[in-house]
């Protein structure tokens, strides 16, 4: 839909409708004891008619359902029949509306139960239906049983009727998920946890909640041996997640296979290649100057796999020396990778190509596939000949196996998981990076990665342009206005190595925008602000919270410090470690929205302000409150609230301990110290603050509208599940039961 400021016509119909009022009037009005209140007449009424052109101008569009506004969709929905999900879920509703009558065409199916998930959730699913995993007794007139009953032995090759054999660990690292190979006996119990899944009229609905997100071209945390590193630029150890592969032609549709879910990336997924020689290989071969090459046709058809097995195929051969050789092999290694295979997904061959993660030592040429391996680096002492690197998803790290390259320079990309768009990260941020002119801050290089203003004052916009790593960077003073902002789609990681003061300019007061960047630390470091601030905005950032390394060193909180006097300070879909005022600073007025204020490392209390105003909207606070007035609407605040004045604001909708000093608490909860309410509390694990699925149900829907309490509640998940409910009821044959079961 069109910008309505950007059409003008409220300044349209102001003008027309002033010009019919006699000049006497407009004369009297410009010089009455209020002037302009027959004019602000005039304006009301002709914002009323702009809305109407607009209606009359968007009849057609809202005739169809993939132009209209929202409040046609009902109505489009009720002339095809359909059972509308809530209003709260838009984008459910609107494609529930459109594909009504495509859902209707192959109802019951596994493949549209599945497209539901992704259509009226957003999320991902993975659909299996129980009675297929069942054991019995074979009578001799059965047909023969697959391979396998989840991926027909494409991954582990699970022995006919799903057998269990213990001995292959593969299989039983799929035993209880959604690839689940075994055979299961009957539980009729109702399902609770990994009990009561298993029986005829069950069908279960695996849920991904999480968004892998991709972060490209980040500079890696380099251990002391410059040959170690973690992908998270802070040193963390952070699990490695599969990138969606969400398929775009429906009618393509195949049941999701494990590299096709976002789900943390296993050590086995990742090295699960498979190898099969066809004629294609042997004339790339041959054509490549290799005159044995016709040997390998004997191996043609031949599936394999592993790398291992593979390589005791090839040495069968006469020519075994040649094709054993490292520059041969990896071509063999390459060209024979099947494509339904992990490693074919998860590995790319070239940056620009999709995959769950590469490595660039030189920052710009990537390793190739067949040079990577997935192995346990708990210790970092496993080494592989053969290879130039190793590869630990389940902790984040990877180890080069060839000669150090300049730290500095090494260059990775990778996926993480995370619940939504609060802090800093590589999701859609348009909205709100401001155009040109803008100054663009250098990009990182092996040299240079200071951040650096012009000379005083400093005003502008400066813009971080990729996901490296940066810092130091220099302090400013005399800002008037001043915006530092990571570029759409980038998450850049600034590294202070002092505190960094930014002051206001002395003549007048100043306003500060803080956008998509990632503050860390070296060490005990801040941001300090000084002097006079009309407006402090921190947006779609992160101040890092703090931590542990992934060598047990401690990764230092970054905290916002108020030295001078700050008009309004705003946090905005953003990640902080605590706001500190000390005596001398001032916050007339604190605006805190979908946002996590975290002092589980740095200390309590996260935030305390006297005087002044605090007005919280969807937040998760680990930690204690002290501040002398509060507005809080689903808040969760997992430490002791204290408010001075509890006759002014109101605590509404949240969620605080036993004890804690609240202003007239309207429909709020008590939380029990005893109960664990989070899913991890722990900063860069996939599911930081989320609630878990054990959290008192006045927490998972307490909020006005339904929602979860706390950062997270604009996600409006209880909204999406109980959507996806409702439109599963009416399209599951009749008779099954669904089961939804929260994956991540």
């Amino acid at each position: 839909m069109p910008d309505p400021a950007a059409d003008g016509f409220e300044r349209y119909y102001a003008d027309k409708i002033w010009d019919l009022i006699p000049a006497t009037y407009r004369h009297e009005d410009g010089i009455a004891v209020q002037p302009g209140v027959l004019r602000a007449i005039v304006e009301i009424l002709a914002a009323q008619a702009a809305l109407l052109r607009r209606s009359q101008d968007r009849l057609w569009e809202d005739g169809f359902i993939e132009l209209c506004d929202m409040w046609a969709v009902p109505y489009i929905g009720d002339l095809v029949g359909t059972r509308m999900v809530s209003a709260l879920a838009p984008r459910g509703q609107r494609v529930d509306v459109a594909k009504t009558i495509y859902y209707r065409r192959r109802k019951g199916t596994v493949r549209v139960l599945e497209e539901l998930v992704a259509d009226i959730t957003g999320w991902e699913g993975k659909v299996t239906e129980s009675f297929r995993a069942l054991a019995r007794c074979r009578h001799g007139l059965d047909p023969a049983p697959t391979a396998a009953l989840g991926l027909v032995g494409r991954f582990s090759g699970t022995p006919r009727g799903g057998l269990a054999d213990l001995r292959d660990v593969r299989v039983a690292a799929l035993a209880g998920g959604p690839f689940d190979e075994y055979a299961h006996t009957p539980d009729v119990r109702r399902a609770r946890g990994q009990t009561g899944l298993f029986n005829i009229p069950k069908v279960l609905f695996h849920l991904y909640r999480l968004v892998a997100e991709e972060i490209d071209g980040a500079t890696p945390f380099a251990r002391a041996d410059g040959l170690t590193f973690t992908f998270d630029p802070s040193g963390r150890d952070v699990p490695l997640f599969v990138r969606r592969r969400r398929l775009t032609d429906w009618d393509d549709w195949h049941s999701a296979l494990p590299w096709e879910v976002p789900a943390p990336l296993s050590c086995r997924l990742l090295g699960h290649g498979e190898y099969r020689i066809e004629e294609a290989l042997v004339q790339a071969l041959a054509a490549a100057g290799i005159a044995q090459a016709g040997e390998l046709r004997s191996l043609a058809g031949v599936r394999f796999r592993d790398e291992r097995r593979l390589r005791d195929g090839l040495s069968l051969l006469p020519s075994a020396a040649v094709f054993l050789g490292a520059g041969v092999f990896d071509l063999i290694l390459e060209g024979s990778l099947v494509d339904d295979c992990g490693k074919h997904a998860l590995v790319p061959l070239t940056a620009d190509q999709e995959g769950a993660l590469w490595i660039a030592p030189d920052g710009t040429a990537i390793l190739p596939r067949a040079r990577v391996v997935a192995g346990n680096l708990a210790d970092f002492s496993l080494t592989v000949s053969g290879k130039d690197a190793i590869v630990d998803p389940e902790r984040g790290r990877f180890k080069l196996l060839g000669p150090a390259p300049d730290p500095l320079g090494v260059r990775a990309a990778y996926h993480h998981g995370r619940s939504g768009p609060i802090g800093a990260g590589t999701y859609d941020r348009s909205d709100f990076v401001l155009p040109p002119p803008k100054n663009l801050v250098p990009a990182a290089t092996v040299g240079s990665r200071r951040i650096s203003f012009a000379a005083p004052p400093v005003n502008g916009i400066w813009e971080i342009v990729d996901s490296a790593t940066y810092g130091p960077i220099d302090d400013v003073a005399g800002v008037e206005s001043l915006v530092l902002q990571a570029a759409d789609q980038e998450r850049p990681y600034v590294r202070l190595e002092a505190d960094w003061i930014v002051t206001a300019a002395a003549a007048g007061e100043g306003k500060l925008v803080l956008d998509g960047v990632w503050f860390g630390a070296d060490g005990t470091f801040s941001i300090v602000l000084r002097g006079a601030w009309t407006q402090v905005i921190v947006r779609h950032a992160t101040l890092d919270p703090g931590g542990v390394d992934v060598d047990g060193n401690a990764v230092h909180p970054v905290s916002l410090v108020v030295e001078g006097q700050v008009d309004e300070l705003v946090v905005d879909h953003s990640v902080t470690a605590p706001i500190v005022v000390p005596p001398g600073g001032l916050v007339d007025r604190m605006v805190i929205a979908d946002a996590i204020l975290d002092a589980t490392v740095a200390g309590d209390p996260v935030l305390a302000l006297s005087p002044g105003r605090v007005e919280m909207r969807r937040v998760t606070v680990l930690g204690t409150l002290d501040v002398e007035r509060l507005d809080a609407s689903e808040a969760l605040v997992s430490g002791h609230v204290d408010v001075t004045d509890t006759q002014n604001g109101c605590f509404r909708f949240s969620a605080a301990p036993q004890g804690s000093r609240l202003p007239r608490p309207y429909r709020s909860h008590v939380l029990e110290p005893s109960l664990r309410v989070f899913t991890s509390d722990v900063f860069g694990q996939p599911g930081y603050a989320q609630l878990s699925a054990s959290a008192p149900a006045e927490l998972l829907r307490g909020a006005e509208n339904g929602s979860e309490i706390g950062a997270w509640s604009s996600l409006m998940n209880p909204i999406k599940l109980d959507s996806l409910g409702h439109k599963v009821e009416e399209f599951l044959p009749f008779g099954l039961i669904p089961v939804f079961i929260q994956r991540t």
